[in-house]
């Protein structure tokens, strides 16, 4: 799995474990009853980044139809921080806890310094119907935007599957196709170009790839998320014309890169319109 920049965008194929933040996707133990009087058996789960896909042109993983088990995605939350106690949305904004700066992608050629950037946490719910609570680097100066965004999305009950800091080892990891990490800052130029990808700065936000991923010709990124190119085909999670995350991103001048004609960037938001 890798971390994919196209257009000034990152694209997260898979959420991989780092030594102290679990990310898998996983979902509570259920059973359910066989056809005769032997054992239950466990449901399938499907686990995000296990399976690598070939390389194809460009880098970017084999695109291959989505899987049956992700079709209509709702995956459920794997909890990296306490959820909200109380339910009520919550939101911190901090310096970035060394911790943090650790695991994150910044390094001393990033493009902003990390005096720039600021740590967020946000309540969220996820596709399981609950409550949780998700971590994210954005630039100080939007910080307090970001927050306000998310509350309106906590309020509408938007689900996303994951909300974490992106790490190095996903910059260079084997791609898995399957990624759905609604996440900001990650330091990288956009794919095949020299300049910097908003991402970088801090001034970009991924909504659940997998759900709104990116499109250009025949390549789809995650290359996994085939089935949410068709947008008339709406299931939870999918940014639309209209709805509560385009209008709350509009509210603080933020493009939407769905509104693009080519590609196609259906999870990505900007404070810079690229």
């Amino acid at each position: 799995m890798i971390l994919l920049f196209v257009a000034g965008c990152s694209v997260q194929p898979a959420a991989q474990p780092s030594p102290t933040l679990p990310v898998t996707s996983q979902s509570p133990d259920t059973t359910t009853e066989t056809a005769t009087s032997g054992p239950p058996t466990a449901k399938p789960v499907w686990e995000v980044g296990k399976n690598p896909l070939p390389k194809g042109p460009g880098g970017f993983g084999e695109i291959r139809p989505t899987p049956p088990e992700l079709v209509n995605r709702a995956l459920p939350t794997k909890d990296i921080l306490p959820p909200p106690a109380d339910g009520e949305y919550t939101s911190t904004i901090t310096p970035i806890p060394p911790d943090v700066l650790a695991r994150s992608t910044w390094q001393a050629g990033c493009p902003v310094s990390k005096d720039e950037l600021r740590y967020l946490t946000m309540s969220f719910w996820g596709f399981d119907g609950r409550p949780h609570t998700g971590e994210m680097i954005v630039h100080k100066k939007v910080a307090q935007q970001i927050t306000g965004v998310f509350a309106k999305l906590y309020e509408a009950k938007f689900p996303l599957e994951e909300m974490r800091v992106s790490t190095p080892a996903e910059l260079t990891a084997p791609p898995t196709g399957d990624g759905n990490n609604t996440t900001a800052f990650v330091c990288r130029p956009a794919r095949g170009q020299t300049n910097w990808s908003a991402h970088a700065y801090g001034l970009a936000v991924d909504i659940n790839p997998f759900c709104n991923p990116y499109s250009k010709g025949e390549l789809v990124l995650p290359e996994l998320a085939s089935a949410y190119v068709d947008r008339g085909r709406v299931r939870p999670g999918m940014i639309r014309a209209g709805d509560v995350a385009e209008r709350a991103f509009a509210a603080i001048g933020w493009t939407w890169g769905g509104t693009w004609r080519t590609p196609k960037d259906l999870m990505h938001f900007s404070a810079t319109g690229s």
